[in-house]
C-alpha cells in the first residue's frame, strides 16, 4: 500500500494538498501524530478498498512530531511504500496569511505571540524533515487551481528507480524557486515579449516556441546545455540521486523559460529518463 505523508510549514497549504489528493482517490487523515501513523497504516492495510493513503502530520503534534523520520523508517521496514511531501512557503507570506485569517500559529505561545518568530522557529524545527522529503512544493506564488496541477504533475512521475527529472520554468521577477538542483538563466535569449503578436502568448504556444527555438543563439545554447546535462545527470545517478529539478529562468517566466523547459522535458524523455515539465508562472 502506498503511503504519502504530508508535512511542512503551518499555513503553507497542507490541508489543501490533502483535499486535492482525496479527490484523486487517496484515503486522507489530518493532524495524525507520527506514533499513530504505523498503527493507522496497519488498519488500512487490512481494508481492500484502500490502496493509497495520505496523512498530514506537523508541528501541531508537539514533541511527538519530532519522531517522524523514525516512523518513516519503521514503515519502510514493514514493507510499506512511503514518500514524504514537504509543503513550504515564504515566511513573509505565512505571516500575512495568519494575520489575514486571524488563526493562531501553533508556536505562538512559545514565541510570545510574535508571528515572525513563531514562523522562524517552526522552520528550524522542520529543517530535518525538509532534507529527507521525496517531494517539495513551494506555495508562495501558487493559487489553489495551480496547486492542483502541481500536485498531479509531481505524483504522476515514475519513481521506480530511474532518475526522475523535473524541468521547471520560472520568471526572475517573481523570485527564484526555493527548491532546485540546477538553474539556467535564459535572459540572454531573444525575448518574444517584445513581439506584439507573441506578447500575450506563452512557450506552450507553437508560435512562441518556434520563435525561441529558431534563433542561432538558442541553437548554440541548446547544444551546450545538452552536452552539460548529458554529463551531469549520469554522474548524479552514480552518486545515488534519484530526483533532479532543473530550473529554467527568464524575466517573466512565460516565454523563453517555458520553451526550454518543454524542450528539455522531451529531450530527457528520449534519453530514457522519467521527465516532466512544471511552469510556475503561467
Amino acid at each position: 500500500m502506498e503511503i504519502l505523508i504530508i508535512t511542512g510549514m503551518s499555513g503553507s497549504g497542507k490541508s489543501c494538498v490533502a483535499d486535492i489528493l482525496e479527490d484523486t482517490g487517496y484515503f486522507c487523515a489530518d493532524n495524525l501524530p507520527p506514533q499513530l501513523i504505523s498503527k493507522f497504516a496497519e488498519v488500512c492495510k487490512d481494508n481492500p478498498e484502500i490502496e493509497k493513503i495520505a496523512l498530514v502530520t506537523d508541528i501541531r503534534g508537539g514533541s511527538m512530531f519530532l519522531s517522524l523520520p523514525e516512523t518513516i523508517e519503521e514503515l519502510r521496514e514493514k514493507g510499506f511504500e512511503v514518500r514524504l511531501l514537504y509543503v513550504d512557503c515564504a515566511p513573509e507570506i505565512l505571516v500575512k496569511r495568519f494575520n489575514e485569517t486571524r488563526r493562531k500559529h501553533p508556536l505562538s505561545d512559545l514565541a510570545s505571540g510574535e508571528l515572525d518568530k513563531a514562523v522562524a522557529a517552526e522552520s528550524d524545527i522542520l529543517s530535518p524533515m525538509k532534507k529527507i522529503a521525496d517531494f517539495y512544493i513551494d506555495t508562495t506564488a501558487i493559487g489553489v487551481s495551480r496547486l492542483k496541477e502541481y500536485v498531479a504533475e509531481l505524483l504522476s512521475q515514475d519513481f521506480s528507480g530511474a532518475m526522475s527529472v523535473t524541468c521547471m520554468s520560472f520568471g526572475f521577477k517573481n523570485g527564484t524557486p526555493a527548491q532546485m538542483d540546477l538553474l539556467f538563466d535564459l535572459r540572454f535569449l531573444p525575448n518574444p515579449f517584445y513581439v506584439e503578436k507573441l506578447k500575450k502568448k506563452t512557450g506552450l504556444d507553437k508560435e512562441v516556441y518556434n520563435f525561441v527555438m529558431e534563433t542561432d543563439c538558442t541553437k548554440t545554447a541548446l547544444s551546450k546545455l545538452e552536452s552539460l546535462l548529458d554529463f551531469f545527470i549520469p554522474e548524479y545517478v552514480k552518486e545515488g540521486k534519484s530526483r533532479l529539478t532543473i530550473a529554467f529562468g527568464c524575466t517573466g517566466g512565460k516565454h523563453r523559460s517555458v520553451t526550454l523547459a518543454e524542450y528539455f522535458r522531451d529531450y530527457l524523455k528520449a534519453k530514457g529518463y522519467s521527465a516532466s515539465a512544471l511552469h510556475r508562472d503561467i
